[in-house]
């Protein structure tokens, strides 16, 4: 097949786009930009980090409304994988792809670490390069990254201590096909060793994985 492509859809206020574009093209996708007006031509589709629209009524909210957001749920139905990392999760979430709410950190502050994970589903597109139960390494940047459940879920990645209130320590889901991922932590900034952590890299490399034994949705 052809070499795996993503696109990172760049939001007015997306600011982790770049990292994103870095980190999909260091494991090897073919990957390029795209706005709220393009098509999607991909295997993985990229929502980054950032505050899209400011944040403005609720996080997430604008955004998940813009003309691309059709386009994005007709990806997800025929099978593309999707990976939304702090405000990409937001996104998702108001979208109704994922399931739940993000709501302010427990403490009303915006919280900028690097904190401990328990990987608790490693048979996702994007976990794959993981052992279930392991303790990685993410960092996370976050003032509405509170996880608040409404229905049981797919729970992929917990904090091992609570970080901002979310109900059962949960820092990252998926739906019920597991080719939706939403994360708060960005495996985007954790690359390489000299910015803290790898972990990340891993992320990524399950989904290209992925892609290239499971073929796309491009064919």
């Amino acid at each position: 097949m052809n070499i795996p492509k993503a696109q990172v859809v760049v939001y007015p206020g997306s600011n982790c786009d770049r990292d994103a574009l870095w980190a999909c093209k260091y494991v090897g996708f073919d990957a390029e930009f795209i706005d709220i007006h393009s098509e999607i031509d991909a295997d993985l589709l990229v929502l980054p980090g950032g505050f899209s629209y400011g944040d403005y009524l609720r996080v997430g909210a604008v955004a998940a409304r813009e003309p691309i957001a059709q386009k994005i749920k007709d990806f997800v139905s025929r099978g593309g994988l999707v990976i939304g990392i702090c405000n990409g999760f937001q996104i998702l979430v108001e979208m109704g792809l994922l399931d739940g709410a993000l709501l302010q950190n427990s403490n009303g502050r915006f919280i900028c670490k690097i904190v401990d994970l328990e990987v608790v589903d490693n048979s996702t597109p994007f976990t794959s390069y993981f052992l279930k139960g392991e303790r990685i390494k993410l960092p996370i940047a976050h003032g509405f990254g509170r996880y608040v459940k409404v229905d049981d879920v797919n729970v992929v990645m917990k904090y091992v201590e609570d970080v901002n209130g979310s109900d059962e320590l949960i820092a990252g889901i998926t739906n019920v096909n597991k080719n939706v991922f939403g994360l708060m932590p960005h495996p985007e900034r954790a690359m390489e060793k000299v910015l803290g952590s790898d972990d990340g890299l891993r992320v990524f490399l399950s989904a290209f994985n992925y892609i290239k034994t499971n073929g796309g949705v491009r064919g």
